[in-house]
Formats: C-alpha cells, sequence, structure tokens
C-alpha cells in the first residue's frame, strides 16, 4: 500500500492533515514566484543533496590542513610578514608552529596535521580550497557570509536557497535540517539558517539528536492527558480550516504558508521522524565507525550518523555545527587562550565521526551525489596570542569538499609561506557558493529572489565556478 492509499484510507486527524498537503500542494503557492525553475534544471546535476559541517569559532587552518614548514623552522622567533599586522584582538606574538605533527596521506599526499588522522585517511576524496578569505575578523559578521553571502542580517543561508530552488525529494521530511553544537548555538543563532526574504517555509528545521525530544513540541507532553487522539484529530482539522479560509483572504503571505506547511509537516514527522531518528538498529560497526564507543566522539558520531540517515531518506540539506558560543572553558573553535586544549579537544571529538561519514557515503553509494562541505567562518594567525592562542585570520584559511561531482585529492590556492594569506587563486565564498550550486544543476546567476527591489542572489553580484574542483 503506497503513502497516499494509506493516509486515505487510515486518514482523519495528523494523516488527514497530512493528506490535505499531498493533494494541494500547489493551492499552497509551491514553486510561486521562481518560473526558472518550474521548468526543471539549468542543466544536468551531480549532486542531489548537500550535508554541511560548520565549525563555529574559527578552525585554525595551520593546524589542520595548512602545512607550513616554515612555522616548524621559526617557532619561537619574532614574526615578521614585512607589513603591520592588525588583529582582532591582540599584537603579533612569536611565530607559533602547531601543536600537531604533520604527515602526508593517500595517493595526493596530502598534509594533514595529526589532530584529524582519519579525515586524513579520506584526502583522496576531497576537494580542498586553500585560499578562502573573509570579509570580516569578527565571529557574527563572517558566520553570517559563510552562511548566507552577506556580513548583515536578514539574507537567506545557502540551504534555504538550495531548499527554494530544487524543492524536495520527500515528502515525509523537511527539505533543509540543522543540527546544532548541543552545547548551545553559534553566534547569530538560528539567524545563521533562517530563510531570511524567502518564503518562509524553507528555514530549517531544528534537530536535537539524541535528547528525548529531538524535535520540539512535535508531540503533547505526556502531562497533557486531556489531549486524546479525538480531540487532537478534531482540533486540527478545525486548524486546518480555519487557516485555509484565511489563506483564501489573504492571498502570497508566506508567513501563513509556511504556518500551514509547518503543521502538515509535523503530522508527517510524527510518523517518519521516530524512525529516521532511532540509530540503535545500525549494525555495530556502523557505530564504532562514527565514534558512537568513545564518549569523546559519540555526540557528534550520533549527529554524523542521523545526518546519512536524513540524507538518505531524501533531506535536501543538512547542517552539523561543531562549536557553541563563547562561553568558557570554550566550547568552540575560538582558541585565543589555549589552542592545543581547545583545538585538541573539538578535533578529536570531530575526525572520527566526519571520517566515517565519508566512509559510509561512499560505502552505500551515496557520495556520488551528495556533497560534504566543511567550512569555518575564518582562519587564525600564525603567530602566537599570549603563548598558548592564536587570534582571528580574515586572509586566509581552508575549506573543503568531498562527493557530488567535486574531484578527490585536490587542493585548489594556496596562503603565503606564513599561513597568513591567501596568494594563489584567493577566492570568496560567493566562488564556493557557485560551485556548489552548479553542482547542484544551478546557474548561481539565475538564482535570484526580488526583494525591495533587487534581484538578490546567495552570490550577491559575485562568483564564479571553480573548475579546478570539479570532476571530469
Amino acid at each position: 500500500m503506497n503513502r497516499r492509499s494509506f493516509l486515505w484510507n487510515y486518514g482523519g486527524g495528523l494523516g488527514g492533515v497530512a493528506l490535505a498537503h499531498l493533494m494541494g500542494r500547489e493551492a499552497l503557492g509551491a514553486g510561486r514566484g521562481r518560473p526558472e525553475f518550474n521548468g526543471g534544471l539549468h542543466h544536468p546535476a551531480k549532486a542531489k543533496r548537500v550535508v554541511q559541517l560548520f565549525m563555529s569559532g574559527a578552525a585554525s587552518q595551520c593546524d589542520t590542513f595548512d602545512y607550513k614548514p616554515l612555522l616548524i623552522k621559526k617557532g619561537g622567533e619574532t614574526w615578521d610578514p614585512g607589513e603591520k599586522v592588525e588583529l582582532f584582538q591582540s599584537n603579533p606574538g612569536a611565530v607559533m608552529p602547531s601543536p600537531w605533527g604533520w604527515k602526508q596521506y593517500g595517493q595526493c599526499g596530502k598534509w594533514v596535521s595529526d589532530l584529524l588522522p582519519h579525515i586524513g585517511e579520506c584526502v583522496d576524496d576531497i576537494a580542498f580550497v586553500m585560499s578562502l578569505m573573509a570579509k570580516s575578523n569578527v565571529h557574527g559578521p563572517a558566520t553570517f557570509m559563510q552562511n548566507t553571502g552577506f556580513i548583515l542580517p536578514g539574507f537567506p543561508s545557502a540551504g534555504s536557497w538550495v531548499s527554494y530552488a530544487l524543492g524536495n525529494l520527500t515528502d515525509n521530511l523537511p527539505d533543509f535540517v540543522v543540527m546544532p553544537d548541543p552545547r548551545g548555538m553559534p553566534p547569530n543563532g538560528a539567524a545563521n539558517w533562517s530563510a531570511g526574504f524567502l518564503p518562509a517555509s524553507h528555514q530549517a528545521t531544528m534537530i536535537r539528536a539524541g535528547t528525548p525530544t529531538p524535535i520540539h513540541d512535535l508531540f503533547p507532553p505526556s502531562s497533557a492527558s486531556f489531549i486524546t487522539k479525538d480531540a487532537e484529530r478534531d482540533g486540527l482539522a478545525l486548524l486546518n480550516r480555519v487557516n485555509r479560509e484565511h489563506l483564501a483572504e489573504h492571498p502570497g503571505d508566506s508567513r501563513l504558508e509556511a504556518r500551514i506547511a509547518s503543521y502538515e509537516m509535523a503530522a508527517r514527522l510524527q510518523l517518519s521522524a521516530p524512525e529516521v531518528l532511532e540509530i540503535r538498529g545500525e549494525s555495530e560497526a556502523t557505530r564504532k565507525l562514527y565514534g558512537l564507543d568513545n564518549e569523546a566522539t559519540a555526540d557528534m558520531g550520533r549527529r554524523c550518523l542521523t545526518a546519512r540517515r536524513l540524507l538518505e531518506r531524501g533531506v535536501r540539506f543538512v547542517q552539523v555545527w561543531s562549536g557553541a558560543d563563547n562561553g568558557f572553558p570554550r566550547r568552540n573553535w575560538d582558541s585565543h587562550e589555549n589552542l592545543a586544549k581547545d583545538h585538541g579537544d573539538l578535533g578529536m571529538a570531530l575526525d572520527k565521526p566526519v571520517a566515517g561519514l565519508l566512509k559510509d557515503l561512499k560505502a552505500r553509494g551515496l557520495l556520488d551525489d551528495t556533497v560534504v562541505y566543511w567550512t569555518t567562518e575564518f582562519g587564525r594567525m600564525p603567530c602566537s596570542q599570549g603563548s598558548k592562542g592564536r587570534d582571528h585570520n580574515p586572509f586566509g584559511f581552508t575549506s573543503w569538499f568531498a562527493g557530488g561531482g567535486f574531484k578527490g585529492g585536490v587542493s585548489y590556492g594556496a596562503t603565503d609561506e606564513w599561513s597568513y594569506k591567501a596568494v594563489d587563486k584567493p577566492v570568496y565564498c560567493y566562488d564556493v557558493h557557485a560551485t556548489l550550486l552548479h553542482l547542484l544543476g544551478i546557474d548561481h546567476k539565475r538564482l535570484s529572489y526580488w526583494h525591495n527591489g533587487i534581484d538578490r542572489r546567495l552570490t550577491d553580484v559575485h562568483g564564479v565556478v571553480i573548475p579546478e574542483l570539479l570532476a571530469s
């Protein structure tokens, strides 16, 4: 029996709400305002879905993927890049070599820090962008920039643009899901995954994997004994009727459309979410692959495994955060005081789960059409702050991609010999986003939305596709 027949035969209540969605999506305006996408993609797509891994707080490029022998050779000496250096909250200290050693991995011979040995094993599947730059050295604006293409609030996130452009692969789960770090929200909070001025239905659904209530308010609280199945069914049916009558009187109100859609999605999630979020049925080998057998890696492993389960069931864009707000002791990658400790803890928690995700997607044949996108808001300086930390560096840092049509085992661009500034093929997030959209079948210049008299894009008025990152 298919889903439509099931809802028809056993409808009523939440099933009836879900059926109303399935039967009447066009009535809610699905696809309205984006005529370029009603006829299909701009060109053949290599990727169908994306998982973005965001290192909140600014992961250090010169302690992860940007190997610079000069930092080892000159360690402890006065740092002199030949120009005045303006830092975020300190004066330049001595040259600071990484606390970790380095090894070459894979057939490509990519140097990776001993902080991330498991990711090192995957370098032949990874395309590294070594020459990223940011327009701000402040966490909030820089985090906005990597997520939305702008340093100001109010713009849609990349996940929302993808949801808006491509729609869903399944009716039972959201197009766009975010899993924050359980220790807290990143700078800007939910504005990082907001739909901005796009229709409100394209904002991410937040999931707190591994908690008793991973999706807030999906089910009535146990204390609400007065809510029976019949009462819930009748109440939702009434709400559905009133909402649609109101919508008929206020056509084009995306907020109401989104509210209706959210109730309909909640109805479907009551059936689909328990299954997709239940990981106890995964094999012991899979659980070990993601590090669920180790307390240090279990949380990130759970979220990466949940991301794989969401992706294989049709979620279009999943965002997983490593790092929270600037509390003390540090809960993110913002290692001003003690980089070895802070990056050490976060790197250990991240390394095996992310490598497990890459290996698992590849083994299941999902990496071919799934993009794994690892990024951070900016990098860190090659000199010390105090004696053990590093200050912010917006002038050169690293992101990487795997799968979904990206070429493995390549590094694009480079910083100078200090890992201070991008000097070879410098890029901004616009080029990264343009390349990501290209592999999803979208011409970034044609993906636009008219807002306040301007055709807005994820890439603003910038961005070029980087052909060297594309597999043949």
